[in-house]
């Protein structure tokens, strides 16, 4: 992991790839996946590795552990959006040509959008966008900007309280 991490070395990671993937692939499937979803979530996690090898630290976690969580973390996001329930709106015919007036009022639910997301503090509105945006989770928010994780969830908290006050209007 060290090669990997300090110089990106290919073979490295390769060696990695042999020894972890079938093993995460069975951790996944253990938790009542189908093989391809646990291999699609396996290659998922490897390019995650191999992409955040430098915030790996051998002084916090074993190579194994930090690997693991990876997994567990995407396994977990995986299944929290497939159990998200589609709004109503999204659930229309998927063939229905939206018309003129539906196509402005979206463009002036974004324009409103936009100008609310504007007025929030710039570190609310960097969580908020990072979060729904990037779709980036928590942690990972955590792990990229070096804040705790509670500073991340009090952000998004009250932005999105301020969004809310901002454009209660919006839907009435």
């Amino acid at each position: 992991m060290l090669a990997v991490r300090d110089k990106q070395d290919r073979d490295a990671f390769c060696a990695l790839f042999d020894h972890f993937a079938p093993r995460l692939k069975g951790f996944i499937m253990r938790t009542g996946c189908s093989a391809p979803q646990a291999e699609e979530i396996v290659q998922d996690v490897m390019l995650t590795v191999w992409r955040k090898a430098a915030m790996f630290d051998p002084h916090r976690a074993q190579v194994s552990a930090w690997i693991y969580q990876i997994a567990r973390n995407r396994h977990i996001d995986i299944i929290r959006k497939e159990n998200r329930p589609v709004p109503d709106e999204l659930a229309e015919d998927p063939g229905a040509e939206p018309d003129a007036s539906q196509i402005l009022a979206v463009e002036q639910e974004a324009g409103k959008l936009k100008t609310a997301l504007s007025s929030l503090r710039p570190e609310q509105r960097e969580m908020i966008e990072k979060a729904y945006l990037g779709e980036l989770t928590h942690q990972e928010i955590s792990d990229q900007t070096g804040l705790p994780l509670g500073t991340i969830k009090s952000r998004i908290r009250l932005g999105l309280e301020r969004l809310r006050h901002e454009l209660k209007g919006l839907r009435e």
